[in-house]
């Protein structure tokens, strides 16, 4: 009976030990193979850091105003009798745009025009008896005051008549109409803007330090979220004489044609003022820059020989960036020219990591990019 214990516990142990040589050989294998397994270059686009002049430019934020805007109001009250134009008309200076009731003033006028008429024969009547001293001077006097009386109160109604008859102060695009036939109206309540579109102003504000830079006649350009990728040219006019005394900043002013009219008074712009003077700047793709926390950075491809095979390597570069220009940005500290940077496919990369380039399908990019869709 014991021989039969000890024989079935030595079968088990030799079972045992035959697995665990099996395992720790395949466990061994695994271990090997890890060591020198290399994953897959990643496929990356690339682009070569390139020295290049730019021009100098400030930079700043600012609103689109019109060369005339106003929201048009009533002087005196009144129910409206006549809206002459529809909304978003195109009106030159002068046109009726709505007409108050004038109906009682009218009648006035007729009465008044009728006063001053007996008042005019009656003061022509006595200058011709004064000249032959059939009345006195001061009976002349007095005609000739009740006449002038007269026809300043029918100059009166004919202005509240005036100011009754709302019409365009200068040309441009009329609004919404904020009232319709019949209603009656206060003494400046709004009734509808009116903005003149050509040409329009670009205000915006500059740092104290920037002031010696700048003059009227340079080229100043503005982009807008409204129109991406789209830039409008104009020039400097107006350089306000005072600073604020709150921001030490100078208020400017561009003008701009605007013959599309695509720039409308109310917009947030970026405003760009071009010096005249060039400066060397090293550029690379905007899209080579990953931001950071602790800063920014790119990947440089660098060529790595490992038993007699050539392969790409990226290092990241921490690097300090400058302004952008179209889709490029300017690189101050961190890299060389000629350096090859990695432009798409930075988020799956890590130091040392090897990858591939492909450039065939990546969109160039360029100074003045001008999008499909702008």
């Amino acid at each position: 009976m014991k021989w039969k214990i000890f024989t079935g516990v030595g079968v088990v142990l030799v079972v045992f030990v035959v697995i665990a040589t099996v395992k720790a050989l395949q466990i061994g294998k695994m271990i090997g193979f890890a060591k020198t397994f290399a994953p897959p270059p990643e496929t990356i686009s690339s682009a070569v850091a390139q020295q290049e002049s730019w021009q100098d430019s400030l930079t700043a934020v600012g609103s689109i105003d019109p060369q005339n805007g106003v929201t048009l109001a009533p002087e005196v009250a009144g129910m409206v009798t006549q809206i002459a134009v529809a909304d978003g008309t195109v009106v030159a200076k002068g046109d009726l745009l709505m007409q108050l009731d004038t109906s009682t003033e009218e009648a006035q006028l007729r009465a008044a025009e009728a006063q001053t008429e007996l008042s005019r024969l009656n003061f022509e009547r006595a200058k011709s008896l004064r000249a032959d001293n059939t009345v006195s001077q001061s009976e002349l006097d007095q005609a000739d005051a009740t006449f002038k009386q007269d026809a300043a109160n029918a100059d009166v109604i004919r202005a509240t008549i005036e100011k009754k008859t709302i019409r365009a102060p200068f040309a441009g695009r009329l609004g919404i109409w904020q009232v319709n036939v019949g209603a009656s109206v206060d003494a400046r309540r709004s009734l509808i803007s009116l903005q003149s579109l050509t040409p329009v102003y670009a205000d915006f504000s500059l740092p104290q330090q920037d002031l010696s830079q700048v003059e009227t006649g340079l080229v100043v350009q503005v982009t807008c979220d409204a129109y991406p990728g789209k830039k409008f040219t104009g020039t400097l006019t107006a350089i306000n004489p005072d600073l604020d005394a709150t921001t030490r900043s100078v208020p400017l002013r561009a003008t701009f044609e605007n013959a599309d009219q695509l720039l409308r008074p109310g917009m947030f712009v970026r405003a760009e003022v071009v010096l005249p003077q060039t400066q060397p700047v090293l550029a690379v793709p905007a899209t080579a820059i990953l931001s950071a926390p602790f800063g920014d950075s790119v990947y440089v491809i660098n060529p790595q020989v490992a038993n007699g095979v050539t392969n790409l390597v990226v290092q990241q570069k921490f690097v300090r960036t400058g302004r952008m220009h179209g889709d490029f940005v300017s690189v101050e500290n961190g890299l060389q020219p000629g350096d090859r940077v990695v432009t798409a496919g930075l988020f799956k990369l890590h130091n040392g990591a090897s990858v591939q380039e492909n450039n065939t399908d990546t969109p160039q990019p360029s100074n003045s990019p001008n999008p499909p869709n702008s």
